[in-house]
């Protein structure tokens, strides 16, 4: 794992408070704090595991005795039926921890699962399959860090990594070339600016003010293609905009060098995983 272990445990810690507040009526009063089990987590669908770790440390902290016996590790190709960890200990730990550990190892791979499918439909193309800021409160870092798992690459992770000038930013100001070089007085050498131009006007506008990074707003692959040709290499093209596995190779085949999707973690499907006690 990349993650700082801090992080994670503010995480998690976090989630079972919610889940379980001060006390699991059910677990609690069924079963003795002496009683053990044995359980396995198994994939009931196709894809790529991502959170393996997460999940183990989510029944550390919930506390009790435990162990988990790790199959199959973050990236591993799984297929419907496969065991992917076991796990044993104190009932109790297992049976509070079972939701929470779920949820993130679920929503983890489903990203993982979406990004490798991305990354395959425009292997063979010099397209780099990105992320965007549009993730869940809280849940930023571990979202990013399953799209790498999944053979993606991270777009910034907030505001403070790069500077992006947006439709508003360059409306709000009053153009592109005087928001581009206004920006550039202040930022320091190592922050590069990334532009969001609508039209191929706007593009030659960005180049002519030097601007390193150019995203292609919900342009057509017409017009993205004629971009490229338009600009040389003389920037990094990122296409954002109603991309879909249905017309990402499209897409990479205008020569476009980053596509970025919110939809890898805003919206993205959780992978079958379950959670079995060994009766």
């Amino acid at each position: 794992m990349l993650l700082q272990k801090s992080y994670i445990d503010r995480i998690i810690t976090t989630a079972l408070d919610e889940d379980i507040h001060y006390v699991d009526v059910t677990t609690d009063y069924l079963l003795e704090d002496s009683h053990t089990a044995e359980a396995y987590y198994i994939a009931k669908d196709d894809g790529v595991l991502c959170g393996i770790d997460i999940a183990k440390r989510v029944f550390e902290l919930v506390g009790g005795a435990f162990r988990m016996d790790i199959l199959m590790e973050d990236g591993a190709i799984v297929k419907k039926g496969d065991i992917i960890a076991r796990m044993s200990g104190s009932t109790k730990t297992l049976l509070k921890g079972e939701r929470t550990a779920l949820n993130l190892l679920q929503h983890m791979s489903g990203i993982a699962t979406a990004t490798r499918r991305c990354a395959d439909l425009v292997a063979g193309t010099k397209a780099q399959i990105t992320d965007t800021r549009k993730t869940l409160p809280g849940l930023r870092p571990l979202q990013k860090y399953a799209v790498t798992v999944g053979g993606g690459k991270n777009h910034r992770y907030n505001l403070s990594d790069g500077a992006m000038l947006k439709d508003n930013h360059v409306d709000a100001y009053g153009g592109i070339t005087g928001a581009v070089t206004a920006l550039r007085k202040k930022i320091g050498h190592m922050v590069k600016i990334e532009l969001e131009v609508r039209t191929l006007e706007e593009l030659r506008e960005a180049l002519a003010v030097g601007t390193e990074i150019i995203m292609l707003d919900n342009m057509s692959c017409d017009e993205m293609r004629e971009a490229v040709a338009i600009t040389g290499g003389r920037a990094l093209l990122e296409a954002s905009g109603n991309v879909t596995e249905a017309n990402i190779r499209q897409i990479a085949e205008t020569g476009v060098d980053i596509i970025s999707l919110g939809a890898l973690t805003h919206s993205v499907k959780c992978f079958d995983i379950s959670m079995r006690i060994v009766k």
